[in-house]
């Protein structure tokens, strides 16, 4: 289409968060259909999505205008109030960059209205504005613009005035006044004065449309939106609303109409078009300048550096008796440094070289690697990974690919303790923060999240909408358009019902908008000088400055992304070592252990893996008990298997009963034996495609990158172009062309599946650490696992549960043997006083100075006498008896509750008496002073005990009230909280725990309903009680006695629910208990072997219960088979330890 004469120059994206529905791509089409040869940004006070916008444009060939529509505080930026009533207390102004100069003073503008400037919105002033105006262009924006404002205030004289201050400030030519035509009220008014004022001062007009959706009909979804951002509903009257439907992308045509009597001010748009000349500049590095020591250069001094460190490596290496040819690993290293070099990235190895010694000298924990960095000899040699890449046969192409200039990507991961100290180190040695800061993320409206606001905004009932939301498909990244082809039921609801209808297509129309802005998790962004040079930066709710622009448009600006991440896992082996250290006097490297420990894979092939990192989750403890793991290969392997992709495609049975050898491996070509033979003849690593195409094809390790990221993206077109390359490289090796072919097809498949071996094998080093732990010092190891996750209540009590299973004696707080945080000490692990509610730091501290100096606490008096009651106040004291850390006093917890009054006066009194310079007649002798006899106080009853101690700690330690319950857990539950979290939505489900907290709800009907928190020994779960059942319950709920409760998973929202359909108490499950046998089976590694030792088992335990075996396959179907009337069996402890001992936990189920 021939290009228009008009342009629009004040618009809002998608990135004006819940305040346009504009998105880049529908933007740019409808702009192409126009004809229209640029567009303007200018988004409310931000430019979160400038580089996205410049680029997508560019890509559609339309000219980029970046702007914004800035906020002008009425006076000074830094007077916070508000006069006159002033919304936001700023006025609005559009601002454009004509230029390179322009863009960048925009972009401080900005940052300084954030940093600055911030009173409801983010403003600048006029003062900032004279300071930045140059390459700038300023239109007077829409009526809440000041000339506007007060025009429309009928205060023409200031609207005079306020226009010529900003024509001033601005220069000749670069400040127009706006003029907008939307059909309202008092609009034909205004603009008359503002032609007036332009004619009286000889300022331009220019004419735009404030657009905040593509086309008319988006209006309603527009007016969802804000109500969404607003937090109101559409029926309320006092929602904030746009007064027509009139703001939207019109056409050149339609704007031509609305200003016929005023043609200069569309042609204005295309003039002002044509001087906004903007190139931004991508790909080239802005690294900082590492500071390196005289007469070197950045290249000598990595090589230097790096080559130390490899003799250090030789060094351990040789003190592991591990072989090696010190030869392949010079020539390696030599290798990657010339890349390196020729790419430009020296500087970058040694900054992160730099900051990972500072955290490895200042006893931060950082870990062994991630991602494809562990590919690299040179890393390795820095110290940067921990992972020997010769050892595994990592490739360093995967890493860095000479083929494809792209900046390198090491990810660290820290202790979580330590990773703010080395942020901050990294930003002192930097420039501080205005070089150094942390990247903005944007959240975003999904598929179901969208159905539940949309309904919220519509005010429909709940329970409809709910049942709408269930039925997107739980998968990732799954959006509407996927949701209304897979399920049929949504387009049935739709006819019959027009609110639905409506619901559904408001929701298509907001989904994927930016919903919000947040921290990334771990994204640090480093500048070579102030980063305003290079992007704005934004300042949040707490405070926290962090770049405009998200991830991918920092990298885009050649600047230096890290992402620093904290990995809990590090600190509890830090902390395990360090409690070693502590109760053993042994300091063990953990780096050196031994990677064929037999006792580490005795507990891997027993699957008691809870706690240990990447392998605690109910799946993967199937399968480490199907593969039985016996070298680190292996657990490098499951790690990269334990994915959806490789468990539905079979690739995991393959894997199993290959290593088992059931299955015999084949390989068509002698060649792939070499490169898959670790993986018994199965494509599972990322690097083995790259090494096949290698072998077979003749690619180089770098065009082998770019075949496996095409296979990765399933691009037609790229892939067409591989397989005609690789055919041709085969056929020149003089392999046969079938065979080659199948074997590129079989790479294709497995591509998408491939994971890459260097993050595994550096994840498998963590993973193996831990077991470690766990198989040796499991006192300490769960000291420290249980230290890391004191928040988290549920994994709590699973790790609590898994020490009394391991025969792990936990013993609550002790004044006389805890430190602050969990201490080893005669074989039994104790808990710190800090686990102790309403016991604060001084208090703890106090105490332990206090029994240093006595040596131990006789009894409560004593402790009384010895400790400073201002800081260890009765409230403490009460928490010290109920938690059971006064038990060692030797007194009844009940009988120093009843005491503790009179013990603390007589203690204040003593403490009086020594401080007065008085003593008792006694204190001479070195006599014991007759106890006061305690009254004859019953004991807390074993419930009231256990009450008590999870009252003051927050979970139950000498006990749990379900352990009298061992045999009515393993028949009539096949849940637990755990497995809850994994199960799928709408399962049926019986569990069974207590009801910690009740919390009584009323419907809208006014029934009354409840929300229990059930928990069981793995942790919590909410149970829902609906009316019926809630009035039939409610005795027991009160009582808090054990319960049996059997419904349906919910797993909507955060956390999965269960919706109970009966609940009875557990003591009378087998009254409740209808004769039917379930035993489960995973078909994944599944022998025929183990079938017959199911049926021999069967058959050893006669009964007249209906048995039935349940399979279930690796793409969720599920098969039921009812046994022979000889092989079913009655109940026992023995039947249930048979199975689970083949089968896993959860097995065998009663129902």
């Amino acid at each position: 289409m021939e290009p228009t004469n008009f342009v629009h120059l004040h618009l809002h994206t998608s990135y004006s968060l819940q305040d346009s529905s504009i998105r880049h791509s529908a933007l740019f089409k409808k702009a192409q259909e126009f004809g229209m040869p640029a567009v303007a940004m200018t988004d409310h006070g931000n430019m979160f999505g400038a580089v996205e916008f410049y680029n997508a444009a560019r890509k559609q060939g339309i000219k980029p205008i970046l702007g914004c529509e800035v906020y002008v505080a009425p006076e000074s930026r830094h007077e916070k109030t508000s006069k006159d009533n002033l919304r936001d207390a700023s006025y609005h102004l559009i601002l454009l960059s004509e230029s390179e100069k322009g863009y960048k003073n925009l972009l401080k503008l900005v940052t300084k209205g954030y940093l600055e400037g911030f009173y409801y919105k983010p403003r600048i002033d006029k003062e900032l504005l004279a300071e930045y105006s140059e390459g700038l262009i300023a239109l007077s924006s829409c009526v809440r613009g000041e000339v506007a404002h007060n025009v429309n205030r009928e205060n023409v004289p200031r609207a005079i005035k306020v226009a010529s201050q900003y024509a001033e400030i601005m220069g000749e030519g670069n400040f127009f006044l706006e003029l907008q035509n939307h059909q309202l009220e008092n609009q034909d008014r205004i603009n008359k004065e503002i032609i007036g004022i332009g004619k009286k001062l000889g300022l331009p007009v220019v004419a735009t449309n404030n657009c905040h959706y593509i086309d008319k009909e988006d209006f309603r979804a527009h007016e969802i939106l804000l109500c969404l951002q607003t937090g109101k509903t559409i029926s309320d009257p006092y929602r904030m609303q746009y007064p027509k439907d009139e703001f939207y992308f019109k056409s050149p045509q339609e704007m031509i109409a609305l200003f016929k009597e005023t043609p200069e001010a569309i042609e204005n748009t295309l003039k002002i078009a044509e001087r906004c000349e903007l190139e931004l500049e991508f790909g080239k590095l802005n690294l900082p300048e590492y500071p390196i020591p005289e007469s070197y250069t950045l290249e000598t001094y990595l090589a230097e550096r790096s080559r130390e460190g490899l003799e250090k490596r030789f060094a351990e290496l040789e003190r592991r008796k591990i072989k090696f040819d010190r030869e392949t690993y010079v020539k390696r290293l030599d290798r990657e440094l010339g890349i390196i070099d020729k790419m430009g990235y020296p500087g970058y190895f040694l900054i992160v070289w730099d900051f990972i010694h500072y955290a490895k000298q200042n006893g931060i924990p950082v870990g062994p690697g991630r991602g494809s960095a562990a590919g690299s000899v040179v890393a390795y040699a820095l110290e940067i990974t921990d992972i020997d890449p010769l050892q595994y046969d990592l490739l360093f192409e995967r890493f860095l690919n000479p083929e494809r200039v792209s900046m390198p990507d090491i990810d660290i991961d820290f202790c979580m303790d330590g990773r703010d100290e080395v942020i901050k180190y990294v930003t002192d040695k930097y420039g501080g923060n205005q070089n150094v800061t942390q990247i903005i993320t944007f959240g975003s409206m999904n598929a179901k999240g969208v159905i539940r606001d949309v309904g919220r905004v519509l005010d429909m009932p709940y329970g409809e909408v709910d049942k709408l939301a269930k039925l997107v498909p739980n998968k990732l990244n799954v959006t509407l358009d996927d949701a209304f082809k897979e399920e049929k039921q949504f387009a049935k609801l739709r006819k019959e019902n027009t609110n639905v209808d409506e619901l559904l297509n408001i929701a298509k129309n907001l989904e994927g908008l930016q919903r919000h802005c947040s921290t990334h998790a771990a994204g640090v962004v480093i500048s070579s000088k102030a980063l305003t040079e290079f992007c704005p930066l934004y300042k949040g709710g707490n405070d926290d400055v962090v770049t405009q622009y998200a991830m991918g448009s920092v990298e885009m600006l050649g600047l230096l992304k890290m992402d620093f991440l904290g990995l809990r896992t590090l600190t509890v082996i830090d902390n395990a070592l360090k409690m070693i250290k502590q109760s053993q006097s042994i300091e063990l490297d953990i780096g050196a252990i031994p990677l064929d420990d037999p006792a580490t894979f005795k507990l891997l092939c027993d699957a008691k893996t809870l706690g240990v990192f990447q392998l605690e989750s109910s799946g993967m403890r199937d399968l480490l008990k199907k593969l039985k793991p016996d070298d680190f290969e292996d657990i490098i392997a499951l790690l990269a298997m334990y994915r959806p992709g490789p468990l539905e495609s079979g690739m995991v049975d393959d894997y199993v009963k290959r290593k088992h050898g059931t299955m015999e491996e084949k390989y068509d070509l002698p060649q792939l034996e070499a490169i898959l033979k670790e993986t018994h003849g199965v494509i599972l690593y990322q690097e083995q495609v790259m090494k096949i195409a290698s072998v077979l094809a003749g690619f180089t390790m770098g065009d082998a990158d770019l075949l496996r990221r095409a296979m990765g993206k399933k691009k037609a077109e790229e892939m067409a172009a591989q397989r005609e390359k690789f055919m041709k490289g085969s056929q020149e090796k003089k392999f046969d062309a079938k065979k080659s072919e199948k074997i590129f097809n079989l790479m294709e498949k497995f591509a998408g599946y491939g994971f890459n071996k260097s993050h595994s094998a550096a994840y498998a080093q963590i993973s193996y650490q831990t077991a470690y732990l766990k198989a040796h010092y499991p006192l300490e190891f769960f000291g420290a696992l249980i230290t890391s996750d004191m928040d988290n209540t549920d994994k709590v009590i699973r790790y609590i549960h898994d020490c009394r299973e391991m025969k792990i004696t936990v013993q609550p707080p002790d004044v006389n043997l805890s430190q602050r945080s969990f201490s080893v000490c005669d074989n039994k692990l104790v808990f710190g006083l800090g686990a102790i509610k309403n016991v604060g730091g001084k208090a703890i501290d106090n105490i332990i100075e206090a029994r240093q100096g006595l040596g131990r606490f006789t009894a409560m008096e004593h402790l009384c006498e010895n400790v400073d009651m201002q800081l260890v106040n009765k409230r403490v004291f009460e928490g010290l008896i109920k938690s059971g850390a006064c038990d060692s006093l030797e007194q009844s917890r009940a009988g120093m509750m009843n005491e503790l009054q009179a013990c603390m006066e007589r203690g204040q009194g003593k403490q009086r008496d020594q401080q007065l310079g008085q003593s008792s007649m006694f204190d001479s002798f070195d006599v014991e002073e007759e106890k006061q006899p305690v009254g004859n106080v019953e004991e807390w009853t074993d419930s009231d005990r256990l009450k008590l101690e999870r009252e003051s700690i927050g979970f139950y330690i000498t006990g749990h009230p379900l352990d009298d319950f061992t045999r009515e857990l393993s028949w009539f539950t096949d849940a637990t909280s755990a497995s809850i979290a994994e199960a799928g939505n709408g399962k049926s489900v019986s569990l069974a725990g207590i009801p910690i907290k009740h919390l009584p709800k009323t419907t809208r009907k006014g029934d009354k309903m409840g929300i229990i928190t059930l928990e069981d020994l793995q942790g919590s779960v909410e149970v829902i009680l609906w009316p019926e059942i809630y009035s039939q319950v409610l005795d027991l709920l009160l009582a808090e006695e054990p319960l049996l409760v059997k419904g349906e998973v919910d797993s909507e929202g955060n956390m999965p629910k269960v919706i109970a359909k009966s609940v009875f108490p557990l003591a009378q499950a087998k009254q409740h208990f209808h004769g039917r046998v379930l035993i489960h089976f995973r078909t994944p590694g599944l022998e025929r072997e183990t079938l017959e030792a199911v049926k021999e088992i069967l058959a050893s335990h006669k009964g007249t219960n209906d048995t039935r075996l349940h399979f279930v396959f690796p793409d969720d179907k599920e098969r039921v088979v009812t046994v022979a009337e000889e092989l079913r069996i009655r109940p026992s402890d023995e039947v249930i330890e048979q199975i689970h001992a083949l089968l896993g936990e959860d097995a065998i189920l009663f129902e």
